[in-house]
């Protein structure tokens, strides 16, 4: 199970949002069990939601999809864009469907099945809350599996707020053609081993030239779907060494999470499904 964060004498302030009340009970009554995190806003649709996160500050927000008057996708969009914004998570009950791509691409930092088990909810909360996005490594799979349709016909910057590449920007040449993510946690080595390899015959696209070879290395492994602890130990560093990389990358790729990092890394060939 995750661990509670070092200061539980300032629990993570959670918000729940979903139209069930039984589904708002169970994940309070898990929440609340901890002492590092605490219930703080209910609301039975996005609409109720914004309202009262409008005018109370939570640091993570679980929101259902589907829901009347207003529905999580939209309500994500409004709340996002609060001033003290919170971080949102989606929840649902089909893996990574057209609905969860596009609360992703409204401001979501990830998704969670209604039927995961408590420590996975609870993982979830906590590590949006440090900053990262809840999205693994089999997810960034079938991520780029649902991002490939959409990167041919053009939608993915409508679905999911995709970086839009420069026009006059063209892939690496030296993309290998077989190469796919795997199941599960991909080996970190091999990952970089088969992504191009920067020089003097093989420029960087102008969305990676200001990265630094550790930085660009950093995306690579972002795109598939490795963690920050799992960066941090294939590097030897500390997880916040690897933070401070990651969040550089993030600005000079001006990628708003490790989301649209996969869909540059899939625009530029770096990684296949």
């Amino acid at each position: 199970m995750s661990e509670p964060t070092d200061n539980p004498a300032t629990p993570i302030r959670v918000a729940l949002v979903d139209d069930q009340q039984l589904v708002r009970a169970g994940f309070r009554m898990v929440i609340d069990s901890q002492p590092d995190l605490s219930v703080l806003v209910e609301a039975a649709n996005g609409e109720e939601a914004v309202t009262r996160l409008s005018g109370t500050v939570v640091d993570v927000v679980l929101m259902d999809v589907r829901m009347p008057k207003m529905d999580g996708i939209e309500a994500t969009r409004r709340i996002v864009a609060l001033p003290q914004a919170p971080k949102v998570v989606v929840l649902t009950t089909f893996d990574l469907d057209e609905y969860v791509m596009s609360a992703i691409g409204a401001g979501a930092s990830g998704f969670l099945l209604k039927d995961a088990p408590p420590e996975e909810m609870l993982a979830a909360v906590r590590t949006v809350f440090a900053g990262d996005a809840v999205i693994g490594a089999s997810s960034t799979r079938r991520l780029l599996h649902h991002i490939g349709p959409m990167l041919a016909n053009g939608t993915a910057e409508s679905v999911l707020g995709a970086p839009v590449l420069d026009p006059g920007t063209p892939p690496p040449a030296n993309v290998p053609k077989g190469f796919s993510v795997a199941s599960g946690v991909p080996n970190p080595a091999e990952a970089l081993a088969q992504a191009p390899s920067p020089g003097p015959d093989n420029p960087m696209p102008r969305v990676l030239a200001d990265l630094t070879p550790r930085e660009y290395e950093v995306f690579v492994l972002m795109a598939n779907g490795l963690s920050n602890a799992e960066i941090a130990s294939h590097f030897v560093v500390s997880e916040a060494t690897v933070k401070t990389h990651v969040g550089r990358v993030l600005t000079k790729t001006a990628a708003r999470d490790r989301v649209q990092i996969v869909v540059l890394a899939y625009q530029l060939g770096i990684v296949r499904p």
